[in-house]
């Protein structure tokens, strides 16, 4: 129906245009049962394809191409190796277990995900986020043990705040507490801790993949996630500066960590060990200024430079000939066996201990994961399989838990160094874990004389990534301004509070933002371009022309409880016309009029005065139709069926009738079920238009029909 004239039954009820499909949904039950038969089928195939997919390696790797694949994967993989050493050995500092069990974490994650990872380039190990939620637990659970926090087990200085537990712990040594059948020390508990909390990230992760609930990523927005690893490095450069300086000085356990650590650091700035900051300082040069070399002339550099190694082993040469730990006091790394620990089961008393702290690691762990997988496979061309990636994280966690290893992620820095050295698969995985292999063997021993101060620079430098979106923040406001808001609440949160309920207050905040922005959805009164079909809003688009006496009206946002009552009063303040109030008004009008025409019935004797002076208070409106164009509501519940109802009635009795146009199926489903359209939808022909343009036609000619009724 194009044209207001003709034919007035034709142009009344217009033909259907468009017809849905008649679908029959299959039952709960049925669905249920035949999806169990399809699982529960056993044949030889399906066995090779389960097991096929569970190890993507066993399809890949068949097909790989030594003489096109094999030195790209033998460079990245041997350059990563010599990144992943240092940082393994760092990176334990934050976790708070011995270095030892950095390498082990790094060489179980790396062949694990070789067999079951489906990204091909991905690296995955120690992550500086993941090792201090880590830590955060393993403190704490130390702390709660009994065990003295101060590094080398020396009492901490004057002025340090650490009540907040609100223990009273004595200066008594305490050497041991019974841990499943036996005696455990500080360290054996703290990476039994560690063990208890991988697992337990694990089990989560894979139960995750077994119920498909890896949607539960994407209500970590970017913004979100840039704010919480910008917190979180600003809490880990805190927990590592008193590494610089040299102070003893605990952890501290609670909420305001970052507040608190600098208040214990200025304390005691007076116990500064010169020598660890004379360190510190020369190591972070040598650190940034690689850094910087690298960015600059990436280009023309084919491979990174290993500056993290030159600092260590430079670092590890002068500590051990000017024998700095005896002369000046500076902390080390210590003892590093060689060879593997007899694998252990991790205690079940610490895992129900640690199982509410599990949550977040595994939800962190599987984010970042996926995000790098999808992210680089986009960039070269092929497919990942988000459930099987949660399973591969999973198992990275669940097995090398039982050797003593702690939850390990992705990493974008070593990703990004493994796809710009040339990595073709996950063989390049394999390589890094022979380079740790070799460490772990025969190397790990002269690490002994390695300060710790080195290793805190390490950790430092390599939050320069994160700390620099500080600078983009005016920018991101610049962009969206709910974007920048919620990283300024995610970071705040995260670093000012902890890293826990930072994460949870940027999901709630962040969630809580898109509530709000329902609430305070856009609307538009729409006009007509020069005389054809288009419809736009006439405040954002110039020479548009409302159709006459015909208001069209549009909600950009979702209908439901939360913002049915914004909806409504939007739509009144646009159109002018609240019809209970019209009611209102016209009742009394009519009263008036009643008790006008009854005295002049009475001096006049006319009884007719009256209604006509009802019939003029209700010409009075500027409009007689209303058409809801719901291209922009992408879902409704029953709260809007009802306000759409309430509208159609309400509106009606006042004259003025209630269209429905360019509405999606799902809102037609969610009318039909509330029988907006009547029994039977014997009505929908009436009220719903498949374009604006049909129902303002359709309305005008109704409106025509009543008129010339009317005459």
């Amino acid at each position: 129906m194009e044209e207001a004239a003709g034919d007035p039954e034709t142009t009344l009820d217009p033909p259907r245009l468009l017809e849905r499909r008649a679908r029959q949904r299959q039952s709960t039950a049925s669905t249920l049962k035949s999806k169990m038969k399809r699982g529960m089928n056993c044949s030889a195939p399906r066995v090779r394809s389960t097991l096929a997919g569970f190890f993507p390696v066993v399809r890949w790797l068949p097909k790989y191409r030594l003489r096109e694949y094999v030195w790209g994967d033998v460079m990245s993989g041997l350059i990563v190796g010599i990144i992943l050493v240092p940082q393994a050995i760092a990176y334990c500092l934050l976790a708070g277990v011995e270095p030892i069990y950095g390498l082990y974490t790094s060489f179980y994650a790396n062949i694990i995900y070789f067999l079951m990872g489906t990204s091909k380039h991905v690296s995955v190990g120690i992550f500086s986020l993941m090792s201090l939620m880590v830590g955060q637990v393993v403190y704490r659970e130390v702390f709660l043990a009994g065990f003295d926090l101060s590094d080398d087990s020396k009492a901490s200085g004057a002025g340090v705040l650490n009540d907040s537990m609100g223990l009273n712990l004595t200066l008594g040594n305490v050497h041991s507490v019974e841990l499943m059948g036996m005696q455990c020390g500080k360290e054996c508990y703290a990476i039994s801790t560690a063990t208890a909390l991988t697992l337990m990230a694990g089990i989560y992760q894979i139960m995750m993949a077994v119920f498909r609930l890896g949607f539960v990523s994407v209500y970590l927005s970017d913004s979100m996630l840039d704010g919480f690893a910008t917190g979180a490095s600003f809490t880990i450069l805190t927990v590592q500066a008193k590494y610089l300086l040299g102070l003893k000085i605990p952890r501290h356990q609670g909420y305001g960590t970052v507040v608190v650590t600098w208040i214990n650091i200025f304390a005691n700035i007076h116990t500064t060990n010169f020598c660890d900051l004379i360190t510190s300082a020369i190591c972070i040069f040598i650190l940034v200024a690689g850094k910087e070399i690298q960015e600059r002339y990436k280009d023309r550099l084919k491979i990174p430079l290993p500056t993290e190694l030159v600092v260590v082993a430079g670092a590890t040469l002068a500590s051990h000939f000017g024998n700095l730990n005896t002369n000046y006091g500076s902390s080390i790394s210590g003892h590093i066996p060689t060879g593997f620990i007899p694998p252990s089961v991790p205690s079940v008393e610490l895992m129900s201990r640690v199982a509410l702290d599990a949550i977040p690691l595994a939800v962190i762990s599987f984010a970042f994961t996926v995000s790098l997988s999808e992210m680089f496979a986009k960039k070269h061309g092929y497919t990942v399989r988000p459930n099987q990636e949660m399973l591969a994280i999973g198992c990275c966690n669940i097995i090398p838990s039982f050797f003593h290893c702690f939850t390990t992620s992705a990493a974008l820095a070593k990703t990004m160094v493994k796809d710009s050295t040339g990595c073709q698969t996950q063989v390049s995985s394999l390589i890094s874990a022979l380079v740790v292999l070799l460490i772990l063997l025969f190397f790990a021993p002269f690490f002994y004389a390695l300060q710790k101060c080195v290793l805190a620079c390490i950790i430092i430098v390599s939050l320069r990534g994160a700390l620099r979106k500080v600078r983009d923040v005016p920018a991101r406001w610049r962009a969206s301004r709910n974007d920048a808001i919620v990283w300024l609440v995610s970071m705040s949160a995260t670093a000012l509070i902890s890293v826990e309920l930072g994460l949870l207050v940027g999901i709630v905040f962040s969630m809580m933002c898109i509530i709000v922005k329902t609430q305070n959805a856009k609307f538009s009164l729409m006009g007509r371009a020069n005389n054809s079909d288009l419809y736009e809003d006439v405040d954002e688009y110039k020479n548009l022309t409302p159709p006459p006496r015909v208001q069209v009206f549009r909600f950009h946002s979702p209908l439901y409880y939360a913002n049915k009552d914004t909806f409504l009063k939007c739509l009144y303040k646009t159109v002018g016309v609240e019809p209970f109030l019209e009611m209102t008004k016209r009742r009394k009008a009519e009263k008036k009029a009643k008790e006008m025409s009854l005295q002049q019935a009475n001096a006049n004797c006319d009884k007719k005065n009256g209604e006509v002076v009802i019939g003029l208070v209700q010409r009075e409106l500027e409009f007689h139709a209303i058409v809801l164009d719901c291209s922009a509501i992408p879902f409704m519940d029953s709260a809007g069926t009802a306000a759409f109802t309430g509208l159609v009635k309400e509106y009606k009795e006042i004259g003025v009738n209630v269209l429905l146009a360019s509405c999606n199926t799902s809102v037609i489903d969610t009318l039909r079920k509330g029988q907006f359209f009547g029994k039977n939808d014997k009505d929908m022909s009436s009220l719903l238009f498949h374009t604006v343009h049909t129902a303002v036609l359709y309305a005008n000619s109704l409106q025509s029909s009543k008129e010339s009724e009317a005459d």
